[in-house]
């Protein structure tokens, strides 16, 4: 992979850093504990504890692209970004370009 490549996906790997970070932050606030002395009916109590939790699942999914995506942009510039952890081939750029973080090709991937 060509250095003026990396730049590219350096500034693209910020960029979704960043908007990532904000997601984050938000998610944390909404999903911040329902005091129990609200005066809220039984059923909206049990439809925000429901919000609640698919926004926790949205933040820890958040949180492990942001770890993806750092350690994506710290190990940029090395040799072996962009080929598979598995099997040594080339990632696709338009699946890097995509999912930054990933360190598997399709066809490895999809192998699980």
């Amino acid at each position: 992979m060509e250095l003026k490549e990396k730049k590219e996906f350096e500034k693209i790997i910020q960029k979704k850093i960043v908007q990532l970070i904000k997601d984050i932050a938000d998610l944390k606030e909404s999903t911040q504990t329902l005091e129990p002395d609200c005066s809220i009916g039984r059923v909206s109590r049990m439809d925000a504890i429901n919000n609640n939790s698919i926004n926790q699942a949205a933040l820890r999914k958040r949180e492990e692209k942001l770890k993806g995506l750092e350690y994506a942009l710290a190990h940029l510039y090395e040799e072996e970004f962009g080929k598979c952890s598995r099997c040594g081939n080339e990632i696709q750029k338009e699946r890097i370009l995509l999912m930054p973080e990933s360190r598997f090709c399709v066809p490895c991937a999809k192998r699980g």
